[in-house]
Formats: C-alpha cells, sequence, structure tokens
C-alpha cells in the first residue's frame, strides 16, 4: 500500500522544493507539477510531489492522519 501525505510548499527552487509534513522540513522534487507557489499544499510521496491540492483538503486530510496516529498510540 502507498501513501501520500499533505505537505505545505515553504520554497520553491526550481525543480525542487522545501516543504513541512507534521512540522518536519524536507526537500522535494516537484518536477512533477510545475508552477507550485510558497503556501501550495502537494500531495508527497517518495519525495515527489505528486498533485497540487486544495487549502481544505489538506486540512481534513492531515486531521484524518492526526486522528489515525493518536488512535494509534493507545
Amino acid at each position: 500500500m502507498c501513501l501520500a501525505v499533505p505537505a505545505k510548499v515553504l520554497e520553491v527552487m526550481g525543480e525542487e522544493a522545501r516543504v513541512e509534513v507534521s512540522g518536519n522540513v524536507t526537500r522535494i522534487s516537484i518536477i512533477l507539477t510545475p508552477g507550485l507557489r510558497r503556501g501550495d499544499y502537494v500531495l508527497l510521496h517518495a519525495g515527489y510531489a505528486l498533485e497540487k491540492i486544495d487549502v481544505k483538503e489538506a486540512e481534513e486530510t492531515l486531521k484524518l492522519l492526526e486522528e489515525v496516529y493518536e488512535s494509534a498510540a493507545k
């Protein structure tokens, strides 16, 4: 099973970007998603931004993931 998670774009640098996921900042490839800007959200999988998603979808997904993590920790 593969899982792509929402990531917020902090900085765009050519074909790469710095993104934040759950407090962690990492550098990813955005070669598949040209035209991204700071503040956009993307679905991130294996170091690649697969597609741009809207803020509402990203926030809802992050909330659900947080609930799953909390439930698993019990």
